[in-house]
Formats: C-alpha cells, sequence, structure tokens
C-alpha cells in the first residue's frame, strides 16, 4: 500500500500506485498517475494528467506540469532476427529538489541506472531528455529542446529554444547554447556557443556579418575579374606577320 505525510491534497481520478510514498504537503491534481514505488517529496505538485513512471524519485518542492511523462523507456534498439527489439530498460528517473518541469515533457528513464535532473533546473515545456542523462543543478532548458542519450551537463547551463543535443556529450559549467544550436562536441565551461554545427558565439557572428557583405563582395569579385581579364589582354605580345618572300628567302 501507499503511505501518505501531513495535509496531502489527492483529486479525484488520480491513481496512486502500490508502494508509493508521498511526502507532506503535496498535490496531486486529477488524472495524474503514479505508478508503483514512486517517491514525491515534501511541498511537491504534480498537475492534471502527468504521469511517473514506476520507481521515479521526485526530491522536494518539484512542479510537474500537465502531459508530462517522467520515465517512460528509452530510445534503445538493436536488431535482432531482422528485427529492431527494445534493448535493457531497467533503471529510474531521479528529479531534485525545487525542479520545476513544463507541460509534455518527457525524461526517460536510464537503461540500467538513474536519468538524473540535478537540484533547482527549470524545463520549459515539450522538453525531451533521453535515456542516461545527468542534468547539473540549476539548469535552465527552454522549449522545444532535445537531448540525446547519456550526455551531461554542469551547472548553471542554459539551452535556448530548439537546441539539439547529439548523445554522449559534456555541457560544461555555466555554458550557454543559443536557439537552434547543434551541439555534436563538448562544450567547455563558460562558453557561449550557436549555430548547426555549434561553434562559438564569437566565431558565428564573424561568419554571420561575413554572409551579409557576400552579395557586396560578388559585385567586387566582378569588377576585378573583368580588371584582370583586361590587364592580361593589354600584356600579351603582338603578333608579327611576316611577308610570303621572306619566308621563301628564308627557307632557301
Amino acid at each position: 500500500t501507499a503511505t501518505f505525510g501531513n495535509n496531502v491534497d489527492i483529486y479525484p481520478q488520480a491513481f496512486i500506485g502500490p508502494k508509493v510514498e508521498i511526502g507532506s504537503d503535496v498535490t496531486i491534481h486529477s488524472g495524474a498517475r503514479i505508478m508503483a514505488g514512486s517517491r514525491i517529496g515534501d511541498g511537491s505538485v504534480i498537475w492534471p494528467n502527468a504521469v511517473l513512471y514506476e520507481r521515479t524519485v521526485i526530491g522536494q518542492r518539484v512542479v510537474i506540469h500537465s502531459g508530462a511523462v517522467i520515465g517512460a523507456y528509452g530510445f534503445g534498439y538493436g536488431v535482432v532476427d531482422a528485427r529492431y527489439r527494445l534493448s535493457a530498460q531497467l533503471g529510474w528517473v531521479e528529479i531534485g529538489s525545487d525542479v520545476e518541469i513544463g507541460a509534455n515533457t518527457t525524461i526517460d528513464r536510464g537503461t540500467y541506472g538513474p536519468t538524473v535532473i540535478g537540484e533547482g533546473t527549470k524545463l520549459d515545456n515539450l522538453v525531451m531528455i533521453a535515456h542516461n542523462c545527468r542534468l547539473g543543478r540549476h539548469n535552465l532548458i527552454c522549449s522545444q529542446v532535445g537531448v540525446a542519450g547519456s550526455t551531461t551537463t554542469g551547472d548553471w547551463v542554459v539551452m535556448a529554444g530548439q537546441c539539439g543535443v547529439r548523445d554522449h556529450v559534456h555541457i560544461g559549467d555555466g555554458a550557454v547554447l543559443g536557439a537552434r544550436s547543434g551541439v555534436s562536441n563538448d562544450v567547455p565551461p563558460r562558453t557561449s556557443v550557436l549555430g548547426e554545427p555549434a561553434i562559438e558565439l564569437r566565431d558565428r557572428k564573424l561568419q554571420l556579418a561575413t554572409i551579409s557583405r557576400l552579395p557586396e563582395m560578388r559585385k567586387d569579385l566582378k569588377k576585378l575579374t573583368a580588371r584582370l581579364e583586361a590587364l592580361e589582354s593589354a600584356c600579351e605580345p603582338s603578333t608579327v606577320s611576316v611577308p610570303a618572300h621572306a619566308r621563301d628567302a628564308n627557307a632557301a
């Protein structure tokens, strides 16, 4: 059976599975699903239709908004007998205290151990965190960011909207990923990157400044090409024709 702390509010049609542990001052709204063996810390709020898969661990003062799914199977497949087969999905999700999870955000369970969201981290709506990821403390993850499996982040990392981060990379403390960045390599601490592929912000700004000048540079190139052709024509040696009788005399 589930256990409950003091002053717990559970609204109609919420589901609480067996062996769930719920702390004090917790609110679970209608339609929320808390599956077997999950733990919810004091002062947390689970909004309507959020789902916590089995063995999910939630810290204190965590807010999980509607439609969020915590602990679904990761996207891991192998080919067996010419078919895709789901690999082991035996892990769980651990969410630190003071974390907020936006609406329709998904955090997949680890393969064998936990996927971890560090204390104080805030995830916007429509964020995807894949299996085995470990996000540090006080990260800001904006809407439509996707983080592939086994990626890790330090503390105070910012990912702006629609970033994509490949698997098995590390984002260092205080790094900032600009909107729509495509990150395929590690990002050093306190570095700002932008673009696809993501490079340091100052280098991307130089590229963008150069691109904006391309029409003007094209005109200049055409002018220089025309001048070069004219100079080459002027420098060509002149051809002197030899009269026929002179050629005959030389031959004789």
